[in-house]
């Protein structure tokens, strides 16, 4: 490696020192010219409302186009929704003839069909329940369903059900005996339920409760066992062996669209009214 010799020259003992040198200013904003500012936000002239004449059409051409579109969803929500009681009616014939239709019960309905031809004109059907018995009256059909509901159809043509009755406490003691001899007409305007508990009769026309007669203290009626005598209806009310206060006179009932049949009685129905039984209204008679 070779070394260069460097001249160095040695500052004139005269001259003056060296002046640092001076930094440089840092560059300043004139005062003559203001900071930028944000612009001002002018707000925009309102333009000043028009007043348009309004047809009087145009007022309720909205609500009637809501409820043009809205009908067929009603009309399904309408379709859609359950009918009391579970009621289904199917008429299948229209028949304008003067002959009444038979009725008959089959495994889920009740059936009007023409006795001449066996042909169905309508049939009566509930959710899920199954008809124990019908029986004709006044021009109705009158059925009683497993779930102890007394029913009331129009006999010709079915259109409608009139009145619904329920029966407490009796949906055991049907599925175990059935329906036979529960409904029995008494004459052209009333109906005896009859039961083990009580005997309950119904004005057809409407389906109102005119009277009960109570079974006699542990005895019970018996409604297959009974018999049509004229305008009187005979039910057996059997009571147990031994029992003091019965007797085989005890153990027969005599009923008709008035209530039991006493001597001297009063009326417990209100459809019959006489200067004997001025006031005969609905009453609840005591167990005999």
């Amino acid at each position: 490696m070779v070394v260069l010799p460097v001249e160095v020259t040695a500052p004139h003992p005269d001259a003056a020192p060296p002046r640092p040198l001076a930094a440089e200013p840092a560059p300043q904003r004139s005062a003559a010219l203001p900071r930028p500012a944000h612009p001002a936000t002018v707000p925009l002239a309102e333009s000043a409302p028009r007043h348009r004449p309004c047809h009087p059409l145009r007022r309720f051409l909205p609500p009637a186009l809501a409820l043009l579109l809205a009908a067929p969803v009603l009309a399904a929500a309408h379709q859609a929704r359950s009918t009391p009681f579970g009621d289904h009616i199917t008429v299948h014939a229209r028949v304008a003839h003067e002959a009444r239709p038979s009725l008959r019960t089959t495994r889920d309905a009740v059936e009007a069909y023409d006795a001449e031809t066996g042909r169905p004109r309508w049939s009566y059907a509930r959710e899920g329940r199954r008809p124990l018995a019908v029986v004709p009256a006044r021009g109705e059909a009158i059925a009683l369903w497993d779930d102890g509901l007394v029913t009331d159809t129009a006999r010709d043509d079915g259109g409608t059900v009139r009145w619904h009755r329920a029966l407490p406490g009796v949906s055991p003691w049907l599925a175990d005996h059935g329906g036979n001899g529960v409904l029995r007409p008494l004459g052209a305007r009333m109906l005896a339920v009859v039961t083990p508990q009580r005997i309950a009769a119904y004005r057809i026309a409407d389906g109102d409760l005119r009277w009960v007669l109570p079974a006699r203290r542990g005895c019970e009626f018996a409604p297959a066992r009974a018999v049509r005598l004229g305008t009187a209806l005979l039910i057996a009310q059997p009571c147990p062996a031994g029992d003091a206060a019965g007797s085989w006179t005890g153990e027969i009932i005599a009923v008709d669209d008035l209530g039991r049949i006493t001597p001297d009685r009063t009326p417990l129905g209100n459809e019959r009214h006489s200067a004997g039984h001025p006031k005969a209204e609905k009453v609840v008679a005591r167990p005999r």
